[in-house]
């Protein structure tokens, strides 16, 4: 699993980027969020991810 740390989300318009710690930055939307209720990251929140095709 990939770790990163969230570079901005916008919870308006729903998606954001996420820094990669080994990589380059990844695009990601509310959708793809795990859990229940509202969906959301915080700017510099540390999180782990996987990377889809």
């Amino acid at each position: 699993m990939a770790q990163g740390t969230v570079k901005f989300f916008n919870n308006e318009k729903g998606y954001g980027f996420i820094s990669r710690d080994d990589g380059d930055d990844v695009f990601v939307h509310f959708s793809n969020i795990e859990g229940s209720g509202y969906r959301s990251l915080e700017d510099g929140q540390q999180v782990e991810f996987e990377v889809g095709p």
